[in-house]
């Protein structure tokens, strides 16, 4: 495996999201071993908010993900901020939803935030 700058928990199964949708296990499995780009909060409308990328590895427990920083500054700082402890939450955005009620079946990962609240 590649060297990455942390990881952690991108989206775990079985739990209520803020949205109130469920992921349902191995709902992302297709995406085990790709890449998608890391953000800042959800911004995925500005190039400047991106930070890195994020390697997915599916996992019986939900999505990990093993993320790198890039070089911009906004990458640089949030850095800083994870390494300090000060944001330590991801969160995923994803769309493609297939859905049974409230519980996600499958859908196609397109990024992974570093969030203020998961």
């Amino acid at each position: 495996m590649e060297k990455y700058d942390f990881c952690g928990w991108a989206t775990r199964n079985n739990v209520k999201c803020s949205d109130r949708r469920t992921i349902i296990k191995d709902a992302f499995k297709h995406h085990d071993g790709q890449t998608v780009p890391l953000v800042w909060n959800h911004q995925h409308n500005d190039p400047e908010n991106i930070l890195g990328h994020a390697l997915l590895e599916n996992r019986p427990e939900g999505v990990y993900a093993y993320c790198t920083f890039n070089e911009s500054e906004t990458g640089k700082l949030t850095k800083v901020l994870v390494e300090h402890g000060d944001v330590q939450s991801l969160s995923i955005y994803a769309n493609q939803l297939k859905q049974q009620g409230e519980n996600v079946l499958h859908g196609a990962i397109r990024e992974v935030s570093v969030v203020l609240a998961g």
